[in-house]
């Protein structure tokens, strides 16, 4: 299954009773391996979680803690690049070069390096030497 295929199959499961509005994610880790998760809404916003945490939450349950390729889909004009958020999350668990492909359902997609995405990222490094 591609990477897309897995976004696109888990979209269909997200919780979504108040934006009505799906999302998948699916990331593929260092060892192969494709996670998957979809937005989950709750009453009280902004308690949800995205389509990409979820992805992430999977990989790192189970056991792995590095991606490689990360891949988006949602049913909208143009596709939808991730939140602020989970660019962050992204960073913690990929490099740079890591390829985001954002994609909506109609078939349109753009892909994007992870380190475009989000330049200037958080990291460890900064933590380094206090």
């Amino acid at each position: 299954m591609s990477l897309l295929d897995a976004a696109r199959a888990v979209r269909e499961n997200a919780y979504a009773p108040y934006s009505h509005f799906k999302v998948g994610a699916a990331v593929r880790s260092a060892s192969g391996e494709i996670y998957s998760g979809c937005n989950v809404e709750n009453v009280a916003y902004p308690e949800g979680t995205c389509a990409e945490a979820g992805a992430i939450a999977a990989m790192v349950a189970a056991g792995e803690s590095e991606l490689v390729e990360v891949c988006v889909i949602a049913d909208a004009a143009t596709p939808v690049t991730p939140c602020g958020g989970c660019r962050q999350k992204m960073a913690e668990f990929g490099r740079g070069n890591v390829p985001i492909t954002m994609a909506t359902v109609d078939g349109a997609s753009t892909e994007i390096t992870l380190a475009d995405l989000l330049p200037g990222a958080f990291t460890a490094a900064h933590m380094e030497g206090k």
